[in-house]
């Protein structure tokens, strides 16, 4: 089942739609857009699979569950986030799959989630805590239940969040950092996801001093309820920028890939430029790779048609956010949305030029969690299986069908992707969305111990209206996949 360079294809048949106008005058017709009442029913009859392997459910009924590890003896473990958007707040958990196929809950969390995945290393659990009331931490988890916190005090109270994390061959913990709004520039949209009353000081941080070009921004003001304000880059709402205006760099910082020793420690700043580097592992090879997920169509700097990536990253190199989507600039037109402003620069210059990414994903796509083959007995060594959460249209900007909800392989040697698990039907998409009761929102993928059965975190069912999320509690599950016996 190989995959078709969907970002491509999607602008040529956009811009066919453009030119005809049917693009502004369809509806969209997103994953989340759904009737979905419950319970959800899980078949795996209804997922197709590459050829030589089956895929059955593990474990069913979870709430918002975003990854898996595994101990040294090879018990699995499942987090579960306790957050999803739509300001939506359960427990976050850390739960053992006993022998008996029931879950015993190892550690819980506050109102401080999400937790957004989780790693198993000399025999203690290291977990990303999201951070959205009180910022992003990484937790050390013992096998009963002490919970110590490492780092705390990450920019995550925002649109995105701590992630990861995972152990590198050198030792160091490796996790992710999300930035605080979709571009650059904290705005009404920011009110939507919640957060902005709670924390209207809050935007985003550079990993090192940046000029700014002085754009300036006008949004009605949700924080007062009436009026209008003027925000700048890297400001907090409603405080204008100034043409060459300095803002400093600090550690930690939005955007970035960060390390710190097991034992704790202050963070390392390894690259900056994500917008949200949410998947991380490293290659057989010893290469660090991470997923970012694209720019959205909404807020005062809406960016159109922006494609999600895996990088191959290099310490110190910065990745492009917020001036550049893939490595291209974002003043070109294909960036442009409809009836909307062209992209402009916000920084007055930049720190490099952005490299060239691996892969591209589909525009919405949402690549989240990966891992990389490394047995012979489940085969492809060396490729990376990436889970596409899929799009959360209307709210991030109109599709015309439902884009994402699989998992792909991709060979990072040359970029090819091709379709791993997917729903059966005329379409993509989650089985609350085209029918069936096959795959809804595939969050992470990692191989077990042994290399020879790839799990699949299903965070379970996501509406979507035009101004929110509406997950559905209990209708998580985890998947594995093996060859055929």
């Amino acid at each position: 089942m190989r995959l078709r360079n969907w970002p491509a294809v999607m602008g040529l048949v956009v811009s066919a739609c453009l030119f005809a106008g049917c693009y502004v005058i369809r509806p969209s017709s997103g994953a989340g857009q759904s009737s979905f009442k419950g319970p959800r029913i899980v078949r795996a009859d209804d997922i197709a699979v590459a050829k030589g392997f089956q895929i059955e459910p593990v474990v069913t009924g979870l709430t918002f569950p975003t990854g898996v590890t595994f101990d040294a003896d090879g018990r699995i473990y499942v987090v579960e986030s306790g957050y999803a958007y739509g300001e939506v707040w359960t427990k976050p958990r850390l739960l053992r799959l006993e022998h008996n196929g029931r879950l015993t809950e190892v550690a819980a969390g506050q109102t401080n989630g999400p937790w957004t995945g989780a790693t198993f290393h000399e025999g203690a659990f290291y977990v990303a805590e999201g951070g959205e009331m009180e910022g992003g931490r990484i937790l050390r988890i013992t096998p009963d239940g002490r919970v110590t916190v490492l780092v705390g005090k990450l920019p995550s109270m925002g649109d995105h969040h701590s992630n990861g994390p995972v152990i590198g061959p050198d030792g160091w913990l490796y996790f992710g950092q999300g930035t605080v709004s979709n571009s650059g520039v904290v705005g009404e949209d920011n009110a939507q996801f919640g957060w902005l009353k709670r924390h209207p000081q809050f935007h985003d941080i550079p990993g090192q001093d940046i000029t700014l070009a002085g754009q300036n921004f006008t949004s009605s003001d949700p924080v007062h309820g009436k009026g209008k304000a003027v925000t700048g880059a890297f400001l907090p709402f409603g405080t204008a920028s100034t043409k060459n205006q300095v803002i400093k760099g600090a550690v930690p910082c939005s955007g970035s890939v960060m390390r710190i020793r097991p034992e704790g420690g202050p963070p390392e700043l390894v690259a900056w430029g994500f917008r949200n580097p949410f998947g991380l592992a490293f290659s057989p090879g010893g290469r660090l790779y991470v997923t970012d997920n694209g720019y959205d169509e909404r807020g005062s700097r809406p960016i159109w048609g922006a494609a999600n990536v895996l990088w191959a990253v290099d310490k110190g190199v910065w990745y492009g956010w917020p001036d550049f989507s893939a490595g291209m600039p974002l003043n070109r037109k294909h960036f442009k949305a409809p009836r909307k402003k062209q992209p402009q620069f916000l920084l007055a210059s930049h720190p490099n030029r952005p490299p060239d990414p691996i892969a591209l994903f589909a525009v919405h796509s949402s690549a989240d969690g990966l891992d990389f083959s490394r047995s012979g007995q489940f085969g492809y060594v060396g490729d990376a299986f990436v889970a596409l959460f899929g799009d959360e249209a209307p709210s991030v900007g109109k599709v015309l069908h439902p884009v994402g909800a699989k998992v792909v392989r991709v060979d990072v040697r040359n970029g090819l992707i091709e379709e791993f698990a997917v729903n059966k039907g005329r379409q993509s998409g989650p089985a609350s969305k085209i029918g069936g009761h096959g795959l809804e929102r595939p969050v992470a993928a990692r191989f077990n111990r042994a290399g020879d059965a790839l799990y699949v975190v299903d965070f379970g069912v996501m509406k979507q209206s035009k101004k929110e999320a509406q997950p559905q509690q209990g209708t998580g599950v985890l998947w594995r996949i093996i060859r055929e016996r």
